[in-house]
C-alpha cells in the first residue's frame, strides 16, 4: 500500500508536538519573535533548506528547490502570540507572563515546519517551495512588513496558501470556499478634548465624558443607517477612558474600537461617517474630536481556482465528506489578505476539535491536528508542482 502524505506526517507526531509545545511555552508578541524565528531557522537548516532571516524584521523564509521546474508556491504560517495571561495550567503553559499562544500560531508554525521536513525528505515535486514564516499577524502589520521587505520580489510565488485552526470543527475536517473568507479590519482611536473643571461646578466645564457617551450611541447608527442591509459590517467600541478622580471633570476622553467589513468600500463609508459624526457632535457640545482610523487588515479573498485546488488537495487526504467548500465567511480578520492581494492564493480552516475559543485564556492548539496541516501543505505543493515521470 502506497504511503500517503498523511501517513508520513503522522510519523512526525512526537517530534512536532514537542516543537509546538516548546513554542507555546515561550510566546512572543508581534515583531518580537526572535526565539521563535531562531527555532524555525535552526530546524529548516537542519533539514537542508536554504534559510533567509529577518524578512520583515523577524520573519523567516525557507527556500527548497527540486528538479528544473520554474513554477513556485508559497506556504505561509504566522508565529506571534497575544497579550493574554494564560490560565490553562498545562505543563507547557506560557513561561512569559501576560503573553500566550491563544490563537494557535504555535500550531500553524509547527505544521509548516512539518511540511518543510516532509518535502525536504520526499522531494516529490518539481519547482520551488517558499516556506513563509510571518511575524506579527495579530494587528501589528507583519504581512505588510514582509511585503515592504520585498517578499515576492525576492521569493517569487505563482500561488500562496495559508491555513488557520478552527475550534469546534472536528480534527480531520476542513472548511474553505471561494471569494471573501474573512473581513477587513480597522482600529480607531477618538480623542475628545473639552474643558476640565471641579465636579461640583460642571457649568464651568466642557465635559468630554458627556460627549463620549453621546458619541458612543451615535456611532452605532453608522452601520444601521449608512450601510446597506445587504452588506456586512461591525462597529464595536471596546474602550472608553477618562478621568482619575471622583470630584474632577477631566479635560479629555479617549474612545477606541474596531470595525470589520467584507468590502473595502464599506470600510471607507464607515470611516467617512465616523469622522463626520465625531467632529460635528463634539463641536455641538463645544468640544473637539480627532479621529485616528487605521485599516489593519484587508478583506481576505480566496482566488476561485486556488480555492478549488486547495479543497481538492484536502479531499484527496480525508475524503470529500470531510471538506466543506462553501463555508460562510467570518468577521474575524487575517492579514494573509495582503499577500493574497499580490499573489493568487487560498486560505483554509482545519479542525481543532473541542477546544476553547480563539483568543481565550483557556485555549490550546490540538496536537492531533498537526498531521492534517502538514499533509495538506505537502499535498497542495505536490498538486501545484507535479513531478512528472519520464515517458
Amino acid at each position: 500500500m502506497t504511503e500517503t502524505a498523511l501517513d508520513r506526517a503522522r510519523l512526525y507526531q512526537g517530534e512536532l508536538s514537542a516543537i509546538r509545545r516548546d513554542i507555546h511555552a515561550h510566546p512572543e508578541l508581534g515583531l518580537e519573535e526572535y526565539r521563535t524565528a531562531d527555532l524555525v531557522a535552526q530546524k529548516l537548516e537542519e533539514w537542508g533548506i536554504e534559510v533567509h532571516r529577518g524578512v520583515g524584521k523577524t520573519g523567516v523564509v525557507g527556500v527548497l528547490r527540486n528538479g528544473n521546474g520554474q513554477a513556485s508556491v508559497g506556504l505561509r504560517a504566522d508565529m506571534d502570540a497575544l497579550p493574554i495571561l494564560e490560565a490553562t495550567g498545562l505543563p507547557h503553559a506560557s513561561q512569559n507572563p501576560g503573553r500566550m499562544h491563544a490563537c494557535g500560531h504555535d500550531g500553524h508554525t509547527t505544521m509548516l515546519l512539518g511540511a518543510a521536513k516532509y518535502l525536504a525528505e520526499t522531494r516529490n515535486f518539481n519547482g520551488t517551495v517558499n516556506f513563509i514564516f510571518q511575524p506579527a499577524e495579530e494587528g501589528t502589520g507583519g504581512a505588510l512588513e514582509m511585503l515592504k521587505d520585498g517578499l515576492f520580489e525576492r521569493f517569487p510565488c505563482n500561488a500562496v496558501y495559508g491555513m488557520h485552526n478552527r475550534p469546534g470543527l472536528p480534527v480531520g475536517k476542513f472548511i474553505t470556499g471561494p471569494s471573501t473568507r474573512s473581513a477587513g479590519g480597522a482600529f480607531f482611536d477618538i480623542v475628545i478634548t473639552g474643558k476640565g473643571a471641579h465636579g461640583a461646578h460642571p457649568h464651568q466645564s466642557v465635559d468630554p465624558i458627556v460627549v463620549a457617551c453621546h458619541l458612543g450611541t451615535a456611532l452605532q447608527s453608522i452601520v444601521s443607517r449608512n450601510i446597506s442591509a445587504q452588506d456586512t459590517a461591525v462597529l464595536s467600541i471596546t474602550r472608553i477612558q477618562s478621568g482619575d478622580a471622583y470630584n474632577v471633570i477631566p479635560q479629555s476622553a479617549v474612545m477606541a474600537g474596531t470595525v470589520r467589513t467584507m468590502k473595502t468600500e464599506t470600510m471607507q463609508t464607515i470611516e467617512a461617517n465616523m469622522r463626520r459624526l465625531a467632529t460635528s457632535l463634539a463641536a455641538g457640545f463645544g468640544a473637539e474630536a480627532t479621529v485616528d482610523f487605521r485599516v489593519i487588515f484587508a478583506p481576505m479573498v480566496n482566488d476561485t481556482n486556488e480555492a478549488i485546488a486547495y479543497g481538492d488537495a484536502a479531499s484527496e487526504l480525508v475524503g470529500e465528506g470531510a471538506v466543506r467548500r462553501d463555508g460562510p465567511p467570518g468577521m474575524g480578520s487575517e492579514d494573509f489578505s495582503f499577500m493574497m492581494e499580490q499573489v493568487p492564493g487560498a486560505h483554509i480552516n482545519l479542525g481543532n476539535g473541542d477546544s476553547a475559543a480563539l483568543h481565550n485564556h483557556l485555549y490550546d492548539f490540538n496536537d492531533e491536528a498537526i498531521p492534517y496541516g502538514v499533509a495538506l501543505y505537502a499535498a497542495i505543493t505536490e498538486k501545484k508542482l507535479p513531478k512528472f515521470s519520464p515517458d
